[in-house]
């Protein structure tokens, strides 16, 4: 008989009060990953370079790449989930040190989860974005699930070290790809 947790039965939390910088930082750029499009359609190219400073695990390049993708993505479109996205790249921190992560992806993992609850035909409130944080993801709509399953995704992806960040990466453009959906079907609907 075991006494810990399977990976499976940890919650969101969990798994990132377990993480190392490297999941951290990776956790935090996957979450503003795919949220960006609804930001900036088609930029994702942008933090390709914060992704190379994740996989060589490099304060300095990830302090440079940071301030690059902010700087690049600052006069980007506007409106309240715009100004979410950018919240999460502005409050991204320019050291490499766990404590100042760990908050960030926090922020990031939060703030992903309730634009994509935003967007879900169920919708969510900020009790089930804190649910489903805490490892109950009951009444959440297919959106946010499928969020909060990417997450714990790159999470356990990122784990296995500079290998397992191709997948976190492969989570986030898809995760990308579905929000820029949804987002413009009900931009369709609604016009």
């Amino acid at each position: 008989m075991t006494s810990g947790k399977s990976e499976n039965d940890r919650s969101l939390r969990e798994l990132i009060d377990g993480a190392d910088e490297r999941g951290l930082a990776a956790a935090g750029l996957a979450c503003l990953d795919r949220c960006l499009p609804l930001l900036a359609a088609d930029r994702g190219d942008v933090l390709r370079p914060v992704w190379a400073a994740v996989a060589r695990a490099d304060g300095g390049a990830w302090g440079e790449a940071v301030a690059k993708a902010r700087a690049e993505l600052d006069a980007e479109g506007g409106g309240d989930a715009a100004e979410a996205v950018r919240g999460m790249l502005a409050s991204a921190p320019g050291e490499w040190a766990p404590e100042a992560l760990r908050a960030w992806v926090g922020t990031c993992s939060g703030t992903a989860l309730a634009l994509h609850g935003r967007y879900d035909a169920a919708g969510a409130d900020e009790d089930l974005v804190e649910r489903c944080r805490a490892g109950d993801a009951d009444g959440a709509g297919p959106l946010l699930a499928g969020e909060l399953r990417r997450q714990r995704a790159v999470l356990e992806s990122a784990a296995h070290g500079p290998t397992g960040l191709r997948r976190a990466r492969e989570l986030s453009v898809e995760g990308g790809r579905v929000l820029r959906a949804v987002v413009s079907r009900r931009a369709r609907t609604t016009a």
